[in-house]
């Protein structure tokens, strides 16, 4: 697709979250105008957390764009702090952030490993700003070497994709405005007013200790009430299940209703690698979003196939399934008991459909990573500490445990 011709595109943009958000450059005004880009509009940042929370109807779309005005300001702060950002370097890192999501299937991570297998939208985001380059005529070079983490200067990268990204800082505080959550607001301006670079790397202020502090409690308390409620546990393995089952009749032959889109994915196994061997897999998944899901299920709800139209019904209809949850794992007599539930339900029940109606796994959420990438604080004579043992108020250390949480979703609980 060629560029948009425009004598002005340094547009505004009104968002709710942060204000008027400027378009700093035609690059970015033609990589916001192309069809890959706008795709975003139409998945949503949630998934189907509106069916927990009516209001988070936002899109990768909003999100995306926010996440470039953030890393604009903090590009600015570190200027002004005397850092050196070439024009270009700050053209290449908006690029990265405004492309980071590219790769998000229907409802985002609901499905993310469902349609395409052993991948991440990472990669699939990776594989589409590669393709976006050739479009481009290379314009995007620099903007890959960031994105990758291969470009000389880390901290850019580190605003891209790290602990205290700028990525991070958008969803937490556009999640919780479209959720009401109040948990995780968060103060994105004087984060960012406190970033500064210490050999090559991004690094906070001491004096912002209390507002990281808030940031990864904020992080910990979304996704307990909201990423990883158990309701949103609930619809997620349901939407999956009916896929699965979707996948299942069409490769047997059965005629089912679908856009051209999601039959491609359903009728085939996709890898990451068919994205490079095929060129119509692209096309495919470019032209995937979740209309073409819900859509679907909507049909479905009439389809003669009990556990199809059973399980589309009960998703419109949001007659979901029940979940327990529990710090230990579930024995193998419960998850048995709670199969024999389902089973008692439905007189034409058997094993194999009890699968469909049935999901038992794990949640797991670690609020800050200690491995990689530690969120570190600069004290005023140039003292690197580590945010996990420095906070005086509360002890972050205590968040850097994996808290598992284990599940028992179906469609009735005994």
């Amino acid at each position: 697709m060629t560029p948009v011709s425009l004598p002005n595109k340094r547009k505004i943009i009104n968002d709710p979250v942060h204000g008027f958000v400027t378009i700093p450059s035609d690059l970015l005004f033609d990589l916001i105008e192309h069809p890959l880009f706008q795709r975003l509009r139409r998945i949503r940042q949630l998934g189907l957390t509106s069916y927990v929370y009516p209001g988070a109807l936002h899109t990768r779309f909003h999100h995306s764009i926010g996440a470039m005005h953030l890393t604009h300001d903090a590009i600015d702060t570190l200027r002004l702090k005397g850092f050196t950002i070439t024009p270009q370097e700050s053209e290449a890192t908006l690029a990265a952030i405004l492309l980071h999501d590219l790769g998000h299937g229907p409802f985002s991570h609901a499905l993310e490993h469902t349609l395409v297998k052993n991948t991440n939208h990472e990669e699939l985001s990776l594989f589409l700003m590669q393709q976006l380059n050739k479009a481009f005529d290379g314009r995007l070079d620099l903007a890959i070497a960031i994105f990758t983490n291969k470009y000389s200067k880390h901290f850019l990268h580190q605003l891209v994709s790290g602990q205290l990204d700028m990525d991070r800082l958008d969803y937490l505080k556009r999640d919780s405005f479209y959720t009401g959550v109040a948990e995780g607001v968060i103060s994105t301006d004087r984060i960012i007013r406190m970033l500064t670079v210490h050999k090559d790397e991004l690094v906070v202020e001491e004096k912002g200790i209390y507002s990281i502090e808030k940031f990864i409690v904020a992080r910990r308390l979304m996704y307990w009430q909201v990423y990883y409620h158990k309701t949103v546990v609930a619809v997620e393995n349901m939407l999956i299940n009916l896929l699965k089952r979707a996948a299942l009749l069409v490769k047997q032959g059965e005629q089912l209703f679908g856009t051209p889109a999601l039959l491609y994915f359903l009728k085939n196994e996709i890898e990451p690698a068919h994205f490079t061997d095929d060129p119509e897999v692209s096309a495919q998944f470019a032209a995937l979003d979740d209309f073409d899901v819900y859509t679907s299920i909507k049909v479905w709800t009439t389809h003669p196939d009990f556990i199809l139209s059973t399980l589309s019904r009960a998703i419109v209809h949001r007659d979901l399934f029940k979940v327990k949850l529990s710090s230990d794992p579930y024995t193998a007599a419960e998850i048995n008991d709670a199969r024999e539930a389902v089973i008692k339900s439905f007189p034409q029940a058997t094993a194999s459909i009890t699968d469909y109606f049935f999901s038992s796994g794990t949640i797991s959420n670690k609020a800050y990573q200690t491995q990689h990438d530690k969120i570190k604080l600069i004290s005023r004579d140039g003292r690197l500490i580590d945010i996990a043992g420095s906070s005086d108020q509360l002890n972050i250390s205590v968040l850097t445990q994996t808290i598992i949480k284990h599940f028992i979703a179906s469609i009735v609980t005994k």
